[in-house]
């Protein structure tokens, strides 16, 4: 009897204690449920009803802190910024704007550079803070990323400052040289040398005007809209009357080869503009008696055949550090020869932007005192049309697929196949 009764005390004691490790084992999961995750996004219950479905729309970064500064909710884009780790606020200028508010009850903004964690750049992140109560106990922390708008901001504030230069330095040698007319009125020779200088100011602002106009359009208009089938040949042809006085008077020959009948789907304006820009700037640039090659070819790529247009000078050339930078708006290599030759710093820029808008792009080869290839990469007519057609919505992305096409790297020479047919050129003049 005493042995029963041992066996039964043990079982007894035995079923309490797994019922109490039951009873521990069920709250402590119960605790881990409520716990916030970074890859569920739960709703508390002490959110207001309709909070939830508010936030998920919004497209600021989201974070709910209840009393106790932990995380109640936070959106998936909270974490992309590194706001929300390991369920904390990470940002303590933020994470003291939520308890001044939760003291207080006031709304808060402020606006902070963040460091981009992760990433290993030096810039910063530019958000905007709002935080505001919410309810009694919890407290609504909006973080909107204005680090896109800083930049074209700045973008924008260098092109009226860049512009309002350009613009300022014809125009004041304008008055100058008014004023020395009026000056030497008794002098005819003077007052035709001074005429003359005015003539080239006069002349170097309208050609300021006229592309900042240019580049205006092709920033803005869609060149697809009224798109059509381009000839190359006449747009090579067009770029060469354009040039021809200014390679006659420094006996620069230029020549046009390649392959013969090719055709690009676009805006024939820009185009030419485009291509236009390419063979003035090689004129301008080269040296007396050299010789400007213009030559086309057909080429494969995985999303249709691809048209390329290059045009090679025998000029100074461009150094590696000024490659990377030609593109961009008012840039100059030889700012002392950009002014011998009228050129405004915008040239490229257009053309950049007209190869990005029809889908293509613009690459160069360089080397110093051997000259520069500038090659314009664009569909072919038929590809590009049929593309257009089948896919509308690449039109938008026109910008975005500069850059898809294969390639060749900017430090090796031009492939030489494409100008062999300039062995027997069209020479002009």
């Amino acid at each position: 009897m005493d042995v029963n009764a041992a066996v039964a005390a043990a079982a007894a004691i035995a079923g309490v204690l797994t019922g109490v490790i039951a009873m521990l084992a069920f709250r402590w999961s119960e605790r881990d449920l409520k716990r916030p995750t970074r890859t569920s996004l739960h709703t508390d219950p002490v959110l207001p009803p309709g909070v939830d479905t508010v936030l998920s729309v919004l497209r600021s970064s989201a974070v709910v802190l209840d009393e106790g500064d932990a995380v109640v909710k936070a959106s998936s884009a909270a974490y992309a910024l590194g706001l929300v780790r390991g369920g904390e606020l990470s940002v303590e200028p933020m994470l003291q704007m939520a308890r001044d508010t939760r003291r207080d009850g006031e709304i808060r903004q402020v606006e902070l550079d963040l460091p981009r964690r992760g990433t290993g750049r030096g810039d910063a992140l530019a958000v905007s803070a709002r935080v505001a109560p919410l309810g009694s106990r919890l407290v609504l922390l909006l973080v909107e990323d204005l680090t896109e708008a800083r930049r074209i901001e700045a973008v924008r504030r260098d092109f009226v400052a860049n512009v309002s230069h350009e613009l300022k330095t014809p125009v004041g040698a304008l008055s100058l040289l008014s004023e020395a007319v009026m000056d030497a009125s008794d002098d005819p020779e003077a007052v035709e040398r001074f005429a003359g200088r005015m003539q080239i100011e006069a002349t170097r602002l309208t050609s300021l005007v006229q592309e900042l106009i240019d580049l205006s359009r092709v920033q803005n208009d869609d060149p697809l809209e009224d798109a059509e089938p381009v000839g190359v040949d006449e747009l090579v042809a067009e770029a060469m009357d354009r040039c021809r006085h200014a390679a006659g008077t420094k006996q620069i020959t230029m020549a046009a080869g390649g392959t013969a009948d090719l055709s690009i789907w676009g805006n024939r304006g820009q185009l030419a503009a485009a291509l236009g820009n390419l063979v003035e700037n090689a004129v301008n640039y080269s040296p007396a008696r050299t010789r400007v090659g213009i030559a086309a070819r057909r080429v494969s790529a995985p999303g249709g055949d691809l048209i390329e247009i290059a045009v090679t000078d025998q000029g100074i050339g461009i150094s590696d550090k000024d490659k990377e930078r030609i593109f961009e708006r008012f840039y100059r290599v030889d700012p002392a020869r950009s002014r011998a030759t009228g050129g405004t710093g915008l040239g490229l820029a257009i053309v950049k932007h007209v190869a990005a808008s029809h889908g293509g792009e613009v690459t160069v080869w360089s080397s110093e005192g051997q000259g520069s290839t500038f090659t314009l990469r664009l569909p072919e007519a038929g590809a590009a049309r049929d593309r257009a057609q089948q896919h509308p919505d690449l039109d938008d992305e026109a910008g975005q697929t500069a850059g898809s096409h294969p390639r060749r790297s900017p430090d090796s020479p031009p492939d030489s196949t494409a100008y062999e047919t300039l062995s027997a050129p069209e020479v002009l003049p």
